[in-house]
């Protein structure tokens, strides 16, 4: 007799992420992951390092201390934070824990393919509603949601298509979905946004008990190896997290290089800096070469294809790879005809727009 896992595990297709290898290439240009080009903090470099001597101690399993950096740094209270193993583990505790068989789990058609692997291992079945013109479509996400609905989520900026809604635009949606349902506002690349209507989902939180935003460590602060994110929850479901995460979920070295990371506010200010430039730059020249650049509020483009003349996502992905430059495809999203191209330094971003100008000639 074999051991039968839950029902809808086995209906899950495995999450890859972007490719990091190039054959031929010691150090390939890895613009597939949207990293951050400039590294960790130096700050957080040094703190991660001073914690080599002490790796047999246990972590604050409270991560008391990096939630009242972040508190401090966010306006936020400490006491509804909720630390974990990168933002992606929170958002799959929080689907567990509000959604199950029988139940709906919603997002938008081109959002993270996590949301609909977290919904199918809890046993819910995922949603994916149509965008328009790559956004979400707020009106479609309201009528969408019915008595089976107990979760959206929803990036903000979204990833990989860059769209970005207004605060204004976020409190329609909490005014419209029912009141059984929970907004999981996936806000990761929040620091990247340059618009001055753009809410990152704490004001939402604080006004409402079915909102949660979810923020990482992983894009803005450098810090993807260490796999370290956070929550900003109403104290209910803070609760709710807290008993269901690990006891010792974040570790010693990511809680220490967490909280030097988020106190270097000038590391964080150089990054979206660097980013603002390079991507109009980025979207100027590849709109030059006759490919269709989308507006990005990320630290990516989502470039699409004319598909003509053999210039097709595919062909450019395999093109670029044996140049040693990674992007991601983007089929998996829907998205075939697209690749989606994370801004990098000065020296690979002009690199990559050199061999995208050979491929299109």
């Amino acid at each position: 007799m074999s051991l039968t896992p839950r029902p809808g595990i086995l209906d899950v297709a495995p999450y890859v992420g972007g490719e990091a290898a190039a054959p031929g290439f010691a150090e390939p240009t890895c613009l597939a992951s949207n990293e951050n080009p400039l590294g960790a903090s130096p700050r957080a470099q040094e703190a991660y390092a001073a914690l080599s001597a002490g790796l047999h101690r246990y972590p604050d399993g409270g991560a008391q201390e990096l939630r009242r950096a972040i508190a401090e740094r966010h306006g936020l209270d400490p006491a509804r934070i909720v630390c974990g193993n990168g933002s992606d583990e929170l958002i799959s505790l929080l689907i567990r824990a509000y959604a199950g068989p029988g139940d709906e789990v919603l997002y938008s058609a081109h959002g993270f393919l996590l949301y609909a692997i977290a919904a199918k291992t809890a046993g819910a079945t995922p949603v994916a509603v149509p965008e328009r013109d790559l956004s979400a479509d707020l009106e479609g996400l309201i009528g969408r949601a019915g008595p089976r609905t107990r979760v959206l989520c929803l990036a903000n900026p979204n990833n990989p298509t860059g769209s970005c809604l207004s605060g204004s635009q976020l409190e329609r949606l909490v005014e419209g979905l029912p009141g059984h349902v929970m907004l999981l506002l996936d806000a990761a690349y929040a620091e990247y946004v340059m618009r001055n209507d753009y809410e990152d989902g704490a004001k939402l939180v604080e006004a409402s008990d079915r909102v949660v935003m979810t923020r990482t460590f992983s894009k803005i602060h450098g810090l993807a190896g260490l796999r370290l994110g956070w929550a900003y929850a109403p104290a209910e479901v803070a609760d709710v997290l807290n008993r269901m995460r690990g006891p010792f979920n974040v570790t010693a070295p990511a809680l220490a290089a967490g909280v030097a990371a988020i106190e270097d506010r000038g590391h964080a200010t150089r990054s979206r800096d660097h980013n603002a430039q390079w991507l109009e730059w980025f979207r100027e020249q590849t709109a030059a070469l006759g490919l269709d650049p989308r507006p990005s509020a990320g630290n990516f483009v989502l470039l699409r294809f004319p598909g003509q003349n053999g210039h097709d996502a595919a062909t450019a992905l395999t093109w670029l790879k044996a140049r040693g430059i990674l992007v991601r495809g983007m089929a998996a999203y829907g998205l075939p005809d697209c690749l989606r191209v994370t801004i990098g330094t000065e020296a690979q971003t002009r690199a990559v727009v050199a061999a995208l100008a050979e491929f299109v000639a």
